[in-house]
């Protein structure tokens, strides 16, 4: 198994999991064209995609999944929240979607990659995020989430791999340029995590088996890369720098499993 980021941010959202010939795509917040571009950074074609999952209906997680999935015939799974919300992203002619709804307890298989959804709370319809293992080892992905559950810290201990958000300093959004209602928004129960909850969260995992740790959807103007790098560190006894940073712009190459 291996995985790579495409581009993690409020721009835009993509991570490509790869287990032999089986390749899903999480989320796409960037155009076609701008897909077509990241996917050729990692030497990948649309035509190589077994499917697309998308987590929730945010423009910057979803707004170029559909086109994409109908020009190239790629199959699509998300919740039925989701897709309900993502309705005015779908083409004109939709024969050519493939739809698959699933529901967020329960596992489903793609090829090689046995694929985990998991709910979270997060300001969206039905959001989703995910875990992927190919029997031997296990990747988890949580972004986009206000805050932590029982469940969620369950489903993540274990994993082989983490990317993990940590979307905002506490002290750089309370002082930002954001308005209130978006920082209240941001800062919520049902907004994004925050670079010391996500390493409250880290602390309560077992991380025994933890080869690489993400730090992902960071904000450009409420966070550095430091200063989430610092914060996970510290839980993990690590240099920051063994913190990988999942960028907007270059996203992450390909980290194995």
């Amino acid at each position: 198994m291996r995985f790579a980021s495409l581009g993690s941010g409020s721009a835009g959202n993509a991570t490509m999991i790869e287990v032999e010939r089986t390749r899903l795509l999480l989320d796409c917040g960037f155009s076609v064209r701008e897909m077509l571009a990241r996917l050729a950074r990692l030497e990948l074609t649309p035509e190589q995609l077994s499917g697309i999952l998308v987590t929730h209906e945010h423009d910057d997680h979803a707004r170029g999944a559909f086109k994409l999935a109908a020009k190239y015939r790629i199959p699509v799974w998300l919740s039925y929240g989701t897709y309900k919300m993502c309705e005015r992203y779908l083409p004109s002619d939709i024969s050519d979607l493939q739809i698959q709804l699933i529901d967020s307890h329960t596992d489903f298989t793609v090829d090689a990659i046995c694929v985990s959804p998991f709910p979270v709370p997060h300001d969206a319809r039905e959001p989703t995020q995910f875990t992927f293992s190919d029997g031997r080892a296990k990747l988890g992905i949580l972004t986009d989430v206000g805050s932590t559950t029982a469940h969620i810290e369950r489903v993540l201990s274990g994993c082989d791999a983490l990317m993990l958000e940590c979307n905002h300093d506490l002290a750089m959004l309370a002082k930002g340029p954001y308005a209130k209602p978006l920082k209240d928004r941001v800062g919520g129960r049902l907004g994004h995590l925050d670079n010391q909850s996500a390493a409250t969260l880290l602390s309560q995992l077992d991380n025994t088996k933890l080869k690489h740790i993400v730090a992902a959807h960071l904000s450009e103007k409420n966070n550095t890369p430091i200063l989430a790098q610092t914060a996970l560190s510290a839980v993990l006894g690590c240099a920051p720098d063994w913190v990988a940073i999942a960028e907007q712009t270059l996203g992450l190459h390909w980290r194995s499993l």
